[in-house]
């Protein structure tokens, strides 16, 4: 099966702002940009990956080698539902752009259990959030990002299969997940 990937990004001059107490806006911004390139770089490893798109107000960044699909700014939920849409249903796969210890192996993982079960959930570190869908084609989805969003995309999904891997686990939106990230062995380097 041939994938799409999507990677909705806030980018812009103050993206991270849960991190404003840590970083500077500057490093906010550097830290944006290398979590998005760790993320790109892994998916064009991944054999079944057959297309990258930023999903973003702006267009990407210099150096992240991937097609841009304009944010218009209805909600990541709203983007997404009608990305597929336009892509007639075809198999995606939704990944977070601040997951700093993702790797193929993990994507892999997310595919292949999307193949098998038709969706995959990657859950956030406190099995919350959603930081990853996998959504084979034609499988009926509806996104519902956001907080608590791990309970509502299990109870609109039947079936689903949740993947647990640190790589898909750990996203960077408060001081505590980059002290876990950085614990973890990420080190970035934000000037």
């Amino acid at each position: 099966m041939n994938w799409i990937a999507v990677v909705p990004l806030r980018q812009g001059s103050q993206p991270k702002s849960r991190l404003s107490c840590r970083l500077s806006p500057e490093q906010r911004v550097v830290l944006t940009m290398k979590m998005a390139r760790i993320v790109i770089d892994a998916l064009q490893t991944c054999e079944a990956i057959e297309q990258i798109v930023v999903l973003s107000p702006h267009p990407p960044a210099d150096g992240l080698s991937a097609s841009w699909r304009y944010d218009s700014g209805r909600g990541m939920n709203a983007e997404l539902d009608a990305l597929r849409e336009d892509l007639h249903d075809a198999a995606m796969l939704v990944i977070l752009g601040d997951l700093p210890l993702v790797g193929p192996e993990d994507i892999d993982a997310m595919l292949a259990a999307a193949e098998q079960n038709g969706v995959a959930l990657a859950p956030d570190r406190h099995d919350e959030g959603t930081n990853a869908v996998a959504i084979a084609q034609g499988r009926a989805f509806n996104f519902a990002f956001g907080e608590g969003s791990l309970s509502r995309h299990k109870e609109r999904t039947e079936g689903a299969m949740v993947v647990q891997r640190r790589g898909l686990s750990l996203d960077i939106d408060t001081p505590e997940d980059l002290d876990a990230a950085i614990e973890a062995g990420y080190r970035p380097q934000l000037g």
